[in-house]
């Protein structure tokens, strides 16, 4: 990269700890220099962790947003503030990565879509499993037509029993779902990637809250309390594209299910299908013969860069800034995330009436 960015993480919790920060920290072009989070100690920690140079530490977003030496803003709260943060920091004359999903309502998401657009900055949405080295090499077959006309399609984002029990997971004022808008957002952000379809006709939807209400249940992250679980505990999809295409969308953080799966996809095409069930497969037919190829990846990695394995959030953050640096379009659009927000709303909306709802 030619430049330097000085950049600001707003939300010091789980996921800037987990992915944005750890990653950032390990591209030469790119200094953290301000931390914000409603909570102090949280972003007094992120400085002393990852900041360099000399740091500021911000409870207000909005107070960050004035300084005018910030080049980059990742946004990491919680999904109902990404809009209003996101927006702001544009119109500030930042460029962001915000978390995903875009927002918590599609308006909002479209909103967004706009400010970006009307401020002339970059703008994507941390949908961190398209750099997996499967997605990645899923994607390319798809790109040069190996599995022909996609028209069938399953976004797979099924846990037994992995019910999030920190935060604000369970709060659905904060978070506008549970497993649909938080793991399901990213098996259908990789299916219609996969498929580069963005035009939903109708989506016909369920929820469910048959198991959220249960006291001690068995769970990975021990037991939630029914009393905070105001979110659905699985919810399902059926959306068919204007093409013609249809995908079949799944997701739950509690579901008596031993078929268990996330953020993969299943596609069906008119050369050749693929499924990410056990690594990635390819199933076809040649010579009149039926094959499946069981696809070699790298062991958790990408690809080699400087000499080293990337694995996903690296490979994210660094085609994120090579974006910003060089003027190209980022890997997630903002449009294309919009459209995941859109269909994700049409889920729940279908699921509280009972009747499909159909798009413009």
């Amino acid at each position: 990269m030619s430049n330097t960015y000085r950049v600001a993480i707003i939300g010091c919790g789980g996921i800037a700890n987990g992915k944005h920060m750890p990653s950032l920290q390990k591209l030469e072009h790119v200094e953290m220099v301000a931390f914000c989070d409603i909570i102090p100690d949280r972003a007094h920690d992120a400085a002393g962790k990852y900041g360099k140079g000399e740091t500021s530490v911000y409870e207000d977003y909005r107070e960050l947003l004035k300084d005018g030496s910030i080049d980059v803003v990742h946004v990491c709260t919680p999904n109902d503030s990404h809009a209003e943060i996101t927006i702001a920091a544009l119109e500030a004359g930042k460029h962001v990565m915000c978390e995903k999903p875009m927002a918590k309502t599609a308006s909002d998401a479209r909103r967004m879509v706009e400010a970006a657009k009307r401020t002339g900055k970059k703008l994507t949405i941390g949908y961190n499993n398209r750099f997996r080295s499967d997605s990645q090499h899923l994607h390319k077959l798809c790109e040069e037509g190996d599995l022909g006309e996609i028209y069938f399609a399953k976004a797979h984002a099924i846990r037994r029993r992995a019910v999030p029990t920190w935060g604000v997971f369970l709060d659905e004022e904060k978070q506008g779902g549970g497993p649909l808008i938080d793991i399901g957002t990213h098996a259908l952000d990789l299916t219609l990637w996969m498929m580069n379809n963005y035009e939903p006709k109708v989506v016909l939807g369920t929820s469910y809250h048959k198991l959220s209400q249960r006291e001690n249940a068995a769970n990975a992250w021990g037991p939630w309390d029914p009393s905070r679980f105001t979110v659905e505990d699985s919810a399902f999809g059926m959306i068919t594209m204007k093409n013609g295409a249809t995908i079949m969308l799944e997701s739950s953080w509690a579901l008596n299910s031993l078929e268990v799966d996330e953020a993969k996809c299943t596609l069906c095409g008119t050369e050749g299908g693929a499924d990410m069930k056990e690594g990635l497969r390819i199933n076809g037919e040649k010579h009149s013969k039926l094959f499946t190829t069981n696809v070699e990846m790298n062991a958790g990695g990408v690809a080699f860069y400087d000499g080293t394995e990337e694995n996903a959030p690296d490979l994210e953050m660094r085609l994120w800034f090579e974006a910003i640096d060089q003027d190209l379009e980022p890997v997630v659009t903002p449009e294309q995330a919009c459209v995941v927000s859109e269909i994700l709303e049409a889920i729940y909306e279908s699921a509280k009436t009972g009747k499909a709802v159909y798009f413009d």
